[in-house]
């Protein structure tokens, strides 16, 4: 999917030459600033190993066989030294929610992103912190990383002869990035700041959840939108009014799956809980597994956009009625207009899922991509017709929607929840009325 950027083909913009605003305007021929949109994220560095041990070992270090367990650095330092030096280690990848929602922006929009988190200040190489590093597109900045001396998180997945799955979290490091580590004048440009709900957790100890605060406070400040993902169901049902509350106070774009709807709202059905969330959000994505996905936002009464897609049933009748209009945020709509989208997973979705980590973060970074092109837009020809209002996105609700459902199916298809290239500009296993709006 093309969006504007800095490329080495022709910049594709849907808008003519008969535009009058346009036509005449000497910014149309200008080179636009390719710093003029970019995404900034904080996240939780970590990386995730995979193994395949026998019984001993997880027994040896105190786990418990097909559960999640909290480890100290001391153990899991042993660990990982066994696991390399018995060469037991099948996978190593970057992870973290944002991290890898950041790479896929960077992988898709091949454009800058920026992320905010600790990493070790010393690195050897062929180590845990030197894959995450290697691991990362090269289009991500690393720049504004806080050092710290020991070690980034380390999530370990032990795989057994029977295929039983034990994880093994060690957290090192990876919250101690402090408020004076966040810097201003990037928050201050970025077309979104990017957070997840761990964020927000931790130690009484732990500064991550000041320096997350801090990173909002400078977004309102310059009234860039807020973007959380929900994480997992199980931080949400802990007090999800606290949750509501937050999301309604400082939150601009909301990102969950149908699980963390439930925990957030109490509704099981995706479009009643995405439909709930708009009370507190301006911009709701709900992925709800082989159901597909649902997108909801707000759009202004007088320029909406009717469908030309089938109109589907559910507890809001024909809801989709409007896709075809741009999101917006409720306080820049005279006449605030909710609207909604859904697609089924593209091409009924991979034959054989060989990962469902990181299908959501697939998504997310699809709508990102979009809205820095809105910015990136914006900034290079002001005067379209694609800006006589505030919109938050560059395309219609439907047209993200597809966006984001390929790239969640690209996701499912690999092992890594990175992308490790751009998608293709069109489909061939897709008519060209697919991407059409």
């Amino acid at each position: 999917m093309k969006f504007p950027g800095k490329r080495k083909s022709k910049h594709y913009f849907p808008v003519s030459a008969r535009d009058p605003l346009l036509r005449d305007s000497m910014l149309l021929n200008a080179q636009p600033d390719a710093s003029a949109s970019y995404i900034v994220g904080i996240d939780q560095t970590l990386v995730d190993i995979e193994a395949k041990v026998d019984d001993e070992v997880i027994a040896r270090y105190g786990l418990v066989a097909g559960q999640s367990s909290l480890i100290d650095d001391e153990r899991a330092e042993l660990l990982y030294q066994e696991l390399t030096s018995q060469t037991l280690i099948t996978h190593e990848f970057a992870g973290g929610t944002i991290g890898n929602t950041l790479h896929n922006y960077s992988v898709l929009a091949d454009d800058r992103s920026v992320l905010l988190g600790v990493m070790c200040s010393n690195i050897k190489i062929g180590s845990y912190a030197y894959r995450y590093l290697c691991n990362t597109s090269s289009r991500t900045d690393l720049d504004y990383l806080q050092g710290v001396d020991g070690a980034i998180g380390r999530c370990f997945t032990l795989i057994n002869e029977s295929g039983e799955r034990t994880f093994a979290i060690s957290p090192g490091q990876m919250n101690q990035l402090r408020a004076e580590s966040i810097p201003e004048e990037v928050i201050a440009g970025a077309s979104a700041l990017v957070l997840t709900s761990y964020l927000l957790r931790g130690e009484a100890e732990d500064p991550m959840p000041d320096a997350t605060r801090q990173a909002i406070a400078y977004a309102k400040k310059y009234n860039v939108p807020v973007v959380l993902t929900l994480g997992t169901q199980y931080v949400i049902a802990e007090d999800p009014q606290a949750w509501r509350d937050f999301i309604r106070e400082n939150v601009t774009i909301l990102a969950m799956n149908e699980d963390e709807a439930f925990a957030l709202t109490g509704l099981s059905d995706p479009l009643m809980a995405t439909n709930q969330a708009l009370e507190w959000a301006d911009l709701v994505l709900c992925t709800a597994g082989p159901s597909g996905l649902y997108m909801g936002s707000y759009t202004e009464e007088a320029n909406k956009r009717a469908t030309n897609h089938p109109l589907l049933p559910g507890a809001i009748a024909e809801f989709n009625q409007y896709e075809f209009s741009r999101a917006m945020r409720r306080e820049n709509c005279t006449q605030p207009l909710r609207i909604f989208s859904h697609i089924a997973p593209y091409m009924g979705g991979p034959e054989k899922i060989m990962n469902t980590n990181g299908a959501g973060d697939g998504a997310l970074s699809a709508l990102l991509h979009d809205i820095a092109a809105n910015g990136f837009h914006r900034s290079s020809v002001p005067n379209s017709s694609k800006h006589a209002l505030e919109y938050l996105t560059y395309s219609s609700l439907a047209q993200v929607c597809k966006y984001a459902n390929r790239v969640s199916y690209q996701v499912l298809n690999q092992h890594s929840p990175r992308l490790m290239r751009g998608l293709p500009e069109r489909e061939d296993s897709l008519e060209e009325s697919y991407w059409e709006y």
